[in-house]
């Protein structure tokens, strides 16, 4: 009886690197296949280094034309001021920014992204909360007309919503263009937030409602800091569309309310050789949504991802 529940002997066990029964194991790699996994390793990553290469490459070409004066502009390329770096200065922003319209425009810009930003998203947080969990009569229905209207793309409403903003007095002025803005943002905006919401565990909730918890308080206090990656990838796309946008803008903006594309794109037309104010003038524009990326990008994919795997 010993002798079977005993050990079993160091010279009948077998090697401690056989396989168990049914597996096969792992061949070792020899000196060759390390070298191909590493050559495949070093390929992409120069198919990479050269995408980002050609990805930036205009990027660094408008910051160098910026800082060139008229006269080296219209003699030679910008990539001929790389080797001279003493004849690049910021002239032209000192210009750019002392007066004139590029500050009123930039000014313009930042009137119409932050309360369109700051509007889609504390309403696609709240409808977000309600349709995924508050019981309502119609909320499937109404959920539904949502999603529909994501498929609706911007030119079909830009005459319809400018007849009825003209009816009310707002066509023309920087509100009207928030609302444009804010409408056409919102269907998105609510599917992504009520998605994220579905995500948090019931039980969480009900613990917040046995212990007297308001449903308002639960929004605020449970709801909101667990859907804090989904609100700053919201803010992102929100702010990078209406930053970006020109359409909405040279339709629904007057000659006082242009954004800084609108202003950029009416010198474009009438000064086609003034870069001495459109390539600072462009890169400025490109400056703002970059820093704003970069503040919320930890929270960007893990906010986009949010309820699109249940």
């Amino acid at each position: 009886m010993a002798a079977t529940t005993g050990s079993v002997p160091a010279r009948e066990a077998g090697p401690p690197s056989a396989a168990a029964p049914g597996t096969r194991p792992h061949p070792r790699r020899g000196l060759l296949g390390r070298l191909v996994t590493l050559t495949r390793k070093s390929v992409v990553q120069v198919v990479l280094v050269v995408i980002a290469v050609l990805w930036l490459t205009p990027t660094v070409g408008l910051f160098v034309s910026s800082l060139r004066s008229t006269q080296d502009t219209a003699t030679d390329g910008w990539w001929t001021a790389l080797t001279d770096p003493s004849r690049l200065s910021f002239h032209n922003y000192g210009n750019l920014l002392k007066g004139g319209d590029i500050p009123h425009a930039l000014w313009n810009t930042v009137l119409i992204t932050v309360p369109a930003t700051v509007l889609t998203v504390v309403l696609a947080a709240l409808a977000g909360y309600a349709f995924a969990w508050l019981d309502f009569p119609g909320r499937d229905a109404v959920f539904l007309v949502v999603v529909t209207l994501l498929v609706i793309p911007v030119q079909v409403g830009l005459i319809p919503v400018a007849k009825l903003e003209g009816s009310l007095g707002v066509f023309g002025t920087i509100p009207g263009v928030v609302l444009f803005h804010v409408g056409y943002g919102l269907p998105f905006a609510v599917f992504l937030m009520r998605n994220n919401f579905l995500d948090i565990p019931r039980e969480l909730l009900e613990a917040g409602r046995v212990d007297g918890g308001s449903e308002w308080h639960i929004f605020t206090r449970l709801a909101l800091p667990l859907a804090a990656p989904a609100l700053a990838s919201l803010c992102i796309f929100q702010f990078l569309w209406v930053w970006n946008d020109m359409l909405v803008s040279l339709i629904f903006a007057g000659s006082g309310s242009q954004p800084l594309t609108v202003y950029l794109s009416s010198q474009m037309r009438q000064f086609g050789s003034n870069l001495d104010v459109l390539a600072p003038g462009a890169f400025l524009s490109l400056l703002v949504p970059v820093a704003v990326f970069f503040a919320f990008q930890r929270f960007f994919v893990q906010g986009a991802m949010a309820g699109s795997v249940k």
